[in-house]
């Protein structure tokens, strides 16, 4: 049997000045708006189609802890996580499909629909 492939859908970083982010990402890398939390002029959250979400700290401080988690798109999410659960990790309180590894790093499993969208996805070479 082969195991069900993956890719990461999203990086989630907690930002001080999210507008900031939001303007450098979409004026350097051309993303823009795939959702929001709270409104486009005061943000909590702001998930880009690109694979960036900017969650709101402004009182973040130090150079280390910005990265939220890792968004990992599945497709077999049930597989992922019971393949994960035989490792040292922790359920979070988030849900059954947020998981934490004992480094700390923070994983939210997601089903990919449809599936196909998973091969893709992995079949774009950056490189090329």
């Amino acid at each position: 049997m082969s195991i069900p492939k993956a890719y990461v859908e999203h990086v989630a970083v907690w930002v001080k000045d999210i507008h900031w982010h939001i303007r450098f990402f979409h004026e350097v890398f051309g993303m823009t708006l795939r959702e929001v939390q709270g409104s486009v002029a005061e943000p909590i959250q702001y998930w880009t189609l690109g694979g960036m979400q900017f969650m709101s700290k402004p009182d973040h401080e130090g150079p280390e802890g910005r990265l939220g988690h890792l968004g990992v798109m599945c497709e077999d999410v049930d597989y992922a996580l019971a393949a994960a659960r035989t490792f040292d990790v922790t359920q979070m309180a988030q849900g059954h499909n947020w998981l934490r590894l004992p480094d700390g790093l923070a994983v939210e499993f997601i089903q990919a629909s449809p599936v196909a969208c998973v091969a893709q996805a992995l079949a774009i070479n950056p490189r090329s």
